[in-house]
């Protein structure tokens, strides 16, 4: 009769028997906050201080004269008078510009090409493939500010290494000439930028299926057509990220023009205006502060359609 009364137990579907629900432990200790504060607080307080400050600071500044002696009170406001003078005074913006996107067509065309074909052969297992790929990518880990200096022992016009290879009667000014130097310079800037869009494009020719090379392959597809329309259209990730690396690295050369002849004699970039107008021996910080808005807007055009790219796709998925 106990035995009929007493209750069944609730047995779960597995035949275990049921789980205690305890309680989550999901309440971090004051050691942990502590350290959490720390980790997340100083870098943030960091990149605010070094960041952000500054590049308001900048927008700021740049409606306004000032020389950068005296107190904060000392500073004229006048309004968007800076941008009008850069615009149609400024004897130096235009060819800034202008150079600027003969160095970013240059980077999009000559490092781009060179390291997807690269690439592509080192994505072929060849044999030291290894060595190779860390050769090519060795400049990439120089400061363009030492790039700038090994191409001025190549470059320099008596006893220099590329004058001395080529064996000409009269030696070439590469620097000096206003005509080439800026080319010169490009080459030297893609010495070291090609090894790292290679390195990109071998990760995303790694990342691809190669079930889709093969089913190619069995349409009677040739390697050409098959890289081409399979391959490279896959990649279009990469060659997003590749795009916008390349716009922003040729918006913000300026150390290895700095380096070689401290950005004049046809050498201007946007960079160097920033610089010459803030630390220049007559200082106009306003000035300086408009164009390093107006670069700065140049490269969030460029960053915010990535950025949004980027996440929009995270939501997606």
């Amino acid at each position: 009769m106990t035995a009929l009364q007493e209750k069944p137990k609730a047995v779960t579907p597995s035949g275990s028997p049921p789980r205690r629900r305890g309680k989550r432990a999901t309440a971090l200790a004051g050691t942990d906050k502590l350290v959490l504060a720390l980790m997340l607080g100083i870098p943030a307080f960091v990149h605010l201080l070094f960041v952000w400050i500054p590049a308001l600071g900048s927008v700021a500044l740049s409606f306004s004269r000032w020389n950068g002696i005296g107190g904060f009170e000392d500073i004229e406001w006048i309004g968007v008078g800076n941008y009008v003078e850069i615009f149609s005074e400024y004897p130096r913006f235009w060819p800034a510009v202008q150079h600027n996107l003969i160095w970013l067509l240059f980077l999009l065309i000559v490092p781009t090409s060179v390291g997807l074909l690269l690439a592509v052969l080192l994505d072929r297992e060849l044999r030291f493939s290894r060595i190779y790929q860390s050769a090519l990518y060795m400049p990439m880990v120089l400061s363009l500010a030492l790039v700038g200096f090994i191409w001025q022992l190549i470059y320099t016009p008596d006893g220099g290494l590329l004058n001395s290879v080529l064996g000409l009667d009269k030696p070439v000014d590469w620097i000096g000439d206003s005509d080439i130097n800026l080319y010169a310079v490009m080459v030297a800037a893609a010495w070291r930028h090609t090894g790292y869009i290679m390195l990109l494009y071998l990760a995303g020719l790694k990342s691809v299926d190669p079930a889709l090379k093969e089913a190619a392959s069995l349409d009677g597809a040739s390697a050409s057509q098959t890289f081409f329309r399979v391959t490279f259209p896959v990649m279009k990730p990469v060659n997003i990220v590749v795009a916008v690396v390349t716009v922003i690295e040729a918006l913000r050369a300026f150390d290895i023009v700095y380096v070689i002849n401290k950005g004049r004699n046809g050498l201007e970039l946007l960079s160097v205006l920033v610089t010459d107008n803030i630390i220049g021996e007559a200082s106009r910080i306003g000035r300086g502060s408009a164009v390093a808005v107006i670069l700065l807007t140049i490269s969030l055009g460029v960053i915010i359609p990535y950025l949004y790219q980027v996440f929009s796709k995270e939501n997606r998925t």
